[in-house]
């Protein structure tokens, strides 16, 4: 090969690369959070799982993108193992329509597929459709780099060198650790066998050389989610080596049955595939795939069980607070990070709504152990206030779908509000540390008023983490009313004491706290209306709060 030859590869190979990378990434802002809410829903069968899995890697074009959302939601608690399984599957296959689509001669339409995302990505203003203009221009990136590393490659034919090279690949183990460390390199088996696709087609690399390279390609793969489950708990790692095993299982079964019937089976793909060698590669790319989740699937839950085998025992529990969804065991990933970050949110809003009621009941028992538990909390709430902020604050600069960096705003002011209630569980413990130290009693009144506001706020507070962590308006109007509601009461309740006051069945001390305490309580319930408007639209907002 020629200096410029092997220049004009090299270009070719890297806009190949670039053009798959910003096509994937394309997808995943503009679909990844649609994509990942029906990967949460649809799950309950495994086949369905299976189904949802294929498909979803065969639109954001990368099984190990899709395996590292699971893993991720295996790691969080979302998803089980067994639930996990059915997507990893249908992920193996989903992948192996990209070299579907290079198995296709589109050389001579890339260029104005390559134009027509230039003029979306910088003439059109609307941000979805430029997001969806960079999946365009990543297509024609992707086989214009295609097209350049065709015509680069005949050289190879007359370069000993490289003719060596592949011949030392007719070894089946060399061609599985050579498509393997490639694989585990650029993390992309769609990378690789496009690749191989081009070498084949060229007649550089021979068919059943491709076979064995093909299934070192598939074990490669499973690299990224690997690496993603090391910081993992244990059964995230668990879900990750339910993708390595299913492929190394899978690929030990396969060349045993090749190394008998490569030759037929070279012949058959060669007939279905009307002779073109490149598309005898994506074809057995795919069928390779299809025989392995056919013969796997059944055992299913056998692969689960062997997982327990490599990976042991149980998560260690931590003395101390921990962050359960974003801390130190948490895996980073750009599909998910929103979801993460919502988990540690209920998470820590069922804290600060439990450590009101505490408080609440220190007030009326005069619990001084209880009452340093709700400073305790306290502690722990504030400390996920930071956590959360500053994680919010990290992937706001990270590569998030476009719905996901939509919600960052109003999830900035959902932690605020939580951290709010809890400052008002705070608040009451410091009142029923004055009552104790004063010896303030409570007329049977107060005590009643003071337990109707509590119910109906926490009430209220129930609805909006509900609508919050379901995305869902199936409490709005009920929120509305018990928001006004609470408004009238307190009103009515602050009236009611000063009435007391002047009869002499209060005293001014009780009367204090009384007061602070139903502020607070209302002041609880705005924050719990805040959180429930923040899954509405600006619009839909704006009306809500005109209603209530």
């Amino acid at each position: 090969m020629s200096i410029a030859e092997i220049f004009s590869l090299a270009g070719g190979l890297g806009m190949f690369f670039y053009g798959m990378h910003l096509m994937s990434e394309g997808i995943e802002k503009t679909a990844g959070a649609k994509l990942r809410d029906i990967l949460e829903a649809i799950t309950k069968n495994r086949f369905m799982g299976f189904l949802v899995g294929l498909v979803v890697t065969a639109i954001i074009q990368s099984s190990s993108a899709c395996t590292a959302m699971v893993v991720s939601f295996v790691n969080v608690g979302i998803m089980s193992l067994s639930q996990a399984t059915g997507i990893i599957l249908g992920a193996n296959i989903g992948t192996t329509v990209t070299s579907q689509l290079v198995a296709f001669d589109l050389d001579t339409i890339a260029p104005l597929i390559l134009f027509a995302g230039v003029v979306m990505v910088i003439f059109i203003k609307k941000q979805k459709i430029k997001k969806f203009g960079e999946i365009i221009l990543g297509f024609g990136v992707l086989f214009v780099g295609l097209s350049i590393m065709k015509a680069s490659m005949g050289g190879m034919k007359e370069s000993k060198v490289m003719l060596d090279f592949f011949a030392t690949l007719e070894n089946p183990l060399l061609a599985m650790f050579f498509g393997f460390a490639i694989t585990a390199i650029v993390q992309s088996s769609s990378v690789t066998v496009s690749i191989l696709l081009l070498l084949a087609a060229q007649g550089i690399v021979e068919l059943q050389v491709c076979f064995f390279t093909i299934m070192g390609c598939n074990i490669g793969a499973c690299a990224t989610a690997m690496i993603a489950s090391m910081s993992g708990k244990k059964d995230a790692k668990r879900a990750a080596m339910i993708h390595l095993l299913f492929n190394v299982i899978g690929t030990v079964i396969l060349g045993v049955i090749l190394l008998f019937t490569k030759d037929w089976v070279e012949r058959a793909l060669l007939a279905i595939s009307g002779g073109d060698a490149g598309r005898a590669v994506a074809n057995a790319h795919t069928l390779f795939k299809v025989f392995q989740v056919i013969i796997l699937f059944p055992f299913a839950n056998g692969i689960v069980k062997l997982t327990y085998f490599f990976v042991r025992g149980e998560d260690a529990r931590e003395d101390g607070f921990t962050l359960k969804y974003i801390g130190d065991n948490a895996i980073f990933s750009p599909s998910t990070a929103v979801v993460e970050a919502i988990k540690e949110m209920e998470r820590m809003g069922e804290m600060a709504s439990t450590n009101l009621n505490r408080a609440m009941n220190c007030l009326m028992t005069m619990d001084e152990e209880d009452i340093q538990e709700v400073y305790r909390v306290e502690q722990n709430i504030n400390t996920m206030n930071h956590a959360i902020t500053n994680y919010l604050v990290r992937i706001n600069q990270a590569s998030l779908p476009i719905d996901d960096k939509k919600s960052i705003g109003g999830l900035f002011h959902v932690v605020n509000d939580i951290e709010r209630i809890g400052d008002h569980a705070e608040n009451v413990a410091d009142a029923a540390t004055q009552r104790i130290e004063k010896n303030i009693s409570f007329s049977k009144d107060c005590i009643r008023e003071m337990g109707i506001m509590l119910d109906m706020v926490n009430t209220i507070v129930r609805y909006a983490m509900e609508m919050f962590s379901s995305n869902n308006q199936q409490h709005l109007q009920e929120i509305i009313t018990l928001e006004d509601k609470i408004d009238r009461t307190e009103k009515e309740f602050q009236e009611n004491h000063v009435q007391r006051l002047t009869r002499n069945e209060c005293t001014p001390d009780a009367g204090m706290i009384f007061s602070d305490i139903l502020s607070g309580l209302e002041r609880v319930a705005d924050h719990a209306t805040n959180i429930a408007y923040s899954v509405l639209e600006e619009d839909q907002a704006e009306y809500a709060t005109a209603r209530a």
